[in-house]
């Protein structure tokens, strides 16, 4: 009886802990499976990094799109721009990357506090902390996307976009990419037929209407 109130206390204990561990350390499972994924198959030398949210993470076949580039995919989760610069270590620094390409701040929408100054902060705080480790690798910020499922969000978005495309103008070696306006009918209204049902995630149509956007952009 005695033992299994101690088992029964040490599985409560290691619950509580691991509950507390991922609160104080949101996505680190899959901060986890990365550096699983780097021992089993050591990652290219200076890749192409694509860092980011879902819409790089759910981008699974990255790498059929843009053949011939040392792409490393390791966008995560439902990110924000405060979680790339907790994980900048683990998901850009441990790769010494030739080129980054970033997919952020769509996330940091969810909270009603945050406005488009808020991301463009955001930005600005993680393009500081790049070029301070790497001061003349090109950096690729792909604006924010339109989704059916945040059209509530899209005059912040676009605000946002035009805040941080201002921003990089004035900074060498870092550009800006314009997706939201390739994803809107000649009326302004948000293509339905490139998101899947969640009308959130891009579909293959999605993604087609990004890789002409994006190759040019890319390093040998």
């Amino acid at each position: 009886m005695k033992l299994r109130f101690l088992i029964a206390a040490l599985l409560l204990i290691n619950s509580f802990l691991s509950f507390s561990q991922n609160n104080d350390q949101p996505f680190i499972n899959e901060i986890r499976y990365f550096k699983k994924l780097d021992s089993l198959n050591a990652p290219p030398e200076q890749p192409i990094l694509f860092i980011g949210s879902s819409s790089f993470t759910l981008w699974k076949d990255v790498k059929d799109y843009f053949p011939g580039y040392p792409i490393l995919n390791r966008g995560f989760g439902g990110s924000s721009l405060p979680h790339l610069i907790m994980y900048a270590d683990d998901v850009i620094f441990r790769y010494n990357p030739k080129q980054i390409v970033i997919y952020c701040g769509e996330n940091d929408l969810g909270d009603p506090k945050v406005t488009a100054q808020t991301i463009l902060s955001r930005f600005k705080e993680l393009h500081s902390l790049i070029r301070s480790h790497y001061p003349k690798i090109p950096i690729v910020y792909i604006s924010m996307k339109p989704s059916p499922s945040r059209e509530k969000y899209l005059k912040t978005m676009e605000e946002g976009n035009n805040l941080i495309k201002k921003f990089i103008r004035k900074k060498k070696k870092t550009a800006f990419i314009d997706v939201f306006h390739h994803m809107l009918n000649k009326d302004g209204s948000i293509m339905t037929d490139i998101f899947k049902s969640d009308n959130l995630h891009m579909n293959a149509k999605g993604y087609a209407i990004w890789k002409p956007l994006i190759e040019p952009y890319l390093l040998k």
